[in-house]
């Protein structure tokens, strides 16, 4: 009996042991959701469900978008963070995640600690649009207006810590235009409200200001990139009036920390075929990004410049939220 119920054990032990490398090794064998911090309809829900789709068709699983709007990004942040670290929760990860970590005064994380880099996506510019009922046609008339009407105009973002957020700010440090901050959940809630000027500006990133001022809904005057930008030459650079202004913005995918490495590596890989694939790049283009490939080494890397970056400008603009 005892022979018996030791060989048992042992062999269950075997089993054991057998199906715990699978469970990454043959990674993903269910589908995968992927924490999108802002609403539906915006450019980062907008390049996450370009990419997750191309996952979805090429790993055999779904990668499900899973919109959680608020706080700059912060909820989605930490419910990523606070999810299993097996690879089947992924979180969004953008400018914002480097601007909160200074911006915002109690995070119940730190992102840099409790995440594991993925992969980077893709670079992204932002975009300074306008109301149409602004009497403005290029930056500096615009900031010559700001100026000789300070306190009355007031600038959308798409929350607290977005890049959206802090491109208006270091634009008012920058320019010593007195603006107001109205923060949306999404940057797709916001525009309504630019179109009827009830604000009268944001700089958004590129793929949702892009659809809207293509459609005349809003004018265009500027990119935030420090050179006229790809896929909007037309657009001038805001640095050509306001020089060394600057702010690109960065598309990727982190997990939870803990993440096997076999889950990165499939990850990471996947995502480098996917920026090769010419269809799936076309569609980036459409929405005004180019492609950046990287490491999860590499990726971790630009997230902390990031974050040392932004903790500069939101010390510098002298902004933040408790």
């Amino acid at each position: 009996m005892f022979r018996f119920a030791r060989a048992a054990l042992l062999g269950l032990m075997c089993c054991l042991a057998s199906v715990a490398p699978s469970s990454a090794s043959d990674y993903p064998n269910r589908p995968v959701r992927w924490l999108i911090g802002f609403a539906a309809g915006g450019p980062v829900d907008i390049v996450a469900r370009i990419m997750s789709q191309w996952l979805s068709d090429h790993l055999g699983q779904q990668f499900v978008v899973e919109n959680r709007a608020g706080s700059g990004g912060n909820i989605a942040a930490a419910a990523a963070i606070n999810s299993p670290a097996d690879g089947y929760t992924l979180l969004f990860v953008a400018p914002n995640n480097a601007i909160s970590t200074s911006l915002y005064k109690k995070l119940p994380y730190d992102f840099l600690r409790d995440t594991t880099p993925v992969a980077s996506i893709m670079q992204l510019t932002n975009m300074l649009v306008v109301s149409n009922a602004m009497p403005v046609k290029t930056v500096q008339e615009f900031i010559d207006y700001c100026k000789a009407n300070p306190g009355k105009i007031a600038y959308a973002s798409s929350g607290n810590g977005t890049s959206v957020h802090m491109s208006a700010e270091l634009f008012k440090a920058m320019t010593k235009c007195d603006m107001q901050h109205v923060p949306y959940r999404g940057s797709a809630i916001a525009f309504p409200d630019i179109i009827s000027n009830k604000v009268q500006l944001i700089f958004d990133n590129l793929p949702s200001a892009l659809e809207q001022s293509r459609g005349g809904s809003v004018r265009a005057l500027g990119v935030t990139s420090p050179q006229r930008w790809p896929g909007v030459p037309d657009v001038p650079a805001i640095a050509e009036t306001v020089p060394g202004f600057e702010a690109v913005g960065f598309y990727g995918i982190s997990a939870p920390k803990g993440t096997p490495p076999e889950v990165i590596e499939t990850l990471n890989k996947a995502v480098g075929e996917a920026l090769k694939d010419p269809k799936l790049v076309a569609r980036l283009a459409e929405v005004g990004g180019i492609p950046k490939p990287m490491t999860p080494a590499e990726f971790g890397k630009l997230v902390a410049d990031e974050t040392e970056k932004w903790r500069k400008v939101v010390e510098f603009a002298g902004v933040s939220v408790d």
